[in-house]
């Protein structure tokens, strides 16, 4: 399982200051968080380009949105799409300070 774990910490960091209860499980090839047993969001870095990727549940209605952004992806799970996360890459949120 290959993810950043300054990111991971970030994260963990940020759902504990909202006072947020979650667990972490090792999947997808990096780490996700889990809120109330469902996948909130996760990291990982990409076995191609070695960049970490910040993985996102949106929903469906604002995936159709973000997914047109430069910064994000579509999550793509052997090949198939799941509508309602995506990836958001590193220039996407490295400057974001929550």
């Amino acid at each position: 399982m290959a993810f950043n774990e300054d990111i991971a910490q970030r994260i963990r960091q940020i759902l504990y200051d909202k006072g947020v209860a979650f667990s972490e499980k090792k999947m997808f090839s990096g780490l996700c968080f889990m809120v109330d047993d469902k996948m909130c969001c996760g990291t990982r870095i990409d076995k191609r380009t070695d960049e970490s990727l910040l993985l996102c549940r949106i929903g469906e209605k604002a995936y159709e949105t973000a997914i047109e952004r430069d910064d994000c992806i579509p999550m793509d799970s052997t090949g198939r799409t799941i509508r309602g996360y995506l990836f958001v890459i590193e220039s996407g949120f490295k400057a974001i300070r929550i």
